[in-house]
């Protein structure tokens, strides 16, 4: 029997289960389709800025493995050391497992349905949306694309590759115990880890999560490079266990758009991780939830939501996206000039960053005028 919802969403990571959540309070018949049995692994470094937990509806503590009120950055080449510190966790470390079931049961209290091992094969566009699954088929007014970096539902909805997808290499590492001690303290950024990127060493609870990750597609030994930032910058002496993940993230939003035949991309199948950070958790919550108000201040008119869809994207995110595309161009492509920025100004760069990523602010509209005044300033001083 074909299955009838008023809003079905394909993924249920964080955008999905926001989205689903926001819908389902509003008395929004609708269902979370899942390729796979929840709780399951998700690949991601699982930091979780402030921005995005402050705005969540509901207290996700149980789930959060530790809370860093403290950010480390280095820039070896030149020597720089920054720090940030803040009284409110500036990122907490989640597992995707745990913290997307969490999301998925919160929305289920509300009366969602959830479909695991329902794997999308086919979108037909008739009176209604049917998404044809390997259990069946289910029938919809709207659809919400939340499957991630490579997103079926887009694929199948006439979508092109407009996004800039970044490759990252992600080890979940168990290491010596004063390793381990050692290096659990704080959120540790290396910038010199890669070419145009940067190394992480994210503690959880009982293991570190140490990746790496090129904002410009370059040729480069992943392995080698993470073997050298393990070894050489964060000087681990012993793995105990280790396990490998590669992945790519979307640190530009497309181009063609969000929305169309009733189909709402968000978080990484619309290409809306930081540019800048890469971070994808924070705006996969805040495009989920404006995907799901848009359909509910729509009362169900497809017209009126995707209208209300574009509206809030153009008003928030896209922008910030857009200014954060040009800073991150600048800060991986321009060695020279970032270093210089970071030698004179570095403290500052980093309590900036450190604002965006606690939601006090967002990325500065005029931050190519900004940087060019200090340059100026900085060479004919």
């Amino acid at each position: 029997m074909t299955k009838v919802f008023d809003v079905a969403i394909i993924g249920s990571g964080p955008a999905g289960a926001s989205a689903a959540f926001e819908l389902a309070k509003n008395g929004i018949s609708t269902v979370i389709i899942e390729k796979e049995t929840l709780p399951r692994y998700k690949t991601c470094g699982g930091g979780f800025a402030y921005r995005g937990r402050r705005k969540m509806p509901f207290d996700v503590s149980s789930v959060v493995e530790k809370e860093f009120f403290r950010v480390d950055a280095f820039f070896e080449k030149i020597g720089v050391h920054v720090v940030s510190e803040r009284k409110e966790p500036i990122i907490s470390m989640v597992m995707r497992d745990d913290f997307d079931n969490f999301l998925v049961e919160k929305a289920k209290e509300h009366g969602i349905t959830l479909l695991e091992n329902h794997k999308l094969k086919n979108i037909t566009f008739e009176d209604n949306i049917t998404l044809h699954t390997t259990q069946g088929d289910v029938k919809t007014k709207f659809v919400i694309a939340a499957d991630g970096a490579l997103s079926t539902t887009a694929k199948l909805t006439g979508w092109e590759e407009t996004r800039l997808l970044i490759p990252a290499l992600e080890y979940e590492v168990e290491v010596h115990p004063e390793d381990f001690k050692r290096l659990s303290k704080s959120v540790r950024l290396d910038f010199d880890a890669i070419p145009m990127g940067y190394g992480w060493c994210f503690p959880k609870k009982n293991h570190l999560s140490i990746g790496l990750a090129s904002f410009r597609r370059v040729k480069v030994d992943f392995k080698k490079l993470y073997r050298d930032y393990m070894e050489n910058i964060l000087g681990i002496t012993e793995v105990i266990n280790e396990e490998m993940h590669g992945f790519q993230i979307p640190v530009t939003p497309r181009t063609d758009g969000c929305v169309r035949k009733g189909v709402f991309l968000v978080g990484d199948a619309a290409g809306f991780a930081d540019p800048l950070t890469a971070e994808g958790i924070s705006n996969a919550i805040f495009s989920g939830i404006m995907a799901a108000e848009a359909i509910v201040e729509s009362e169900l008119d497809q017209q009126i939501a995707e209208e209300n869809y574009n509206t809030k994207l153009n008003e928030t995110l896209i922008p910030e996206l857009k200014t954060g595309v040009r800073l991150s161009k600048l800060f991986y492509e321009n060695e020279k000039i970032r270093n210089f920025l970071i030698k004179k100004y570095g403290d500052r760069i980093c309590e900036v960053m450190t604002q965006i990523l606690m939601g006090e602010r967002t990325y500065p509209a005029d931050i190519s005028k900004q940087i060019k005044k200090k340059l100026r300033k900085a060479i004919f001083s």
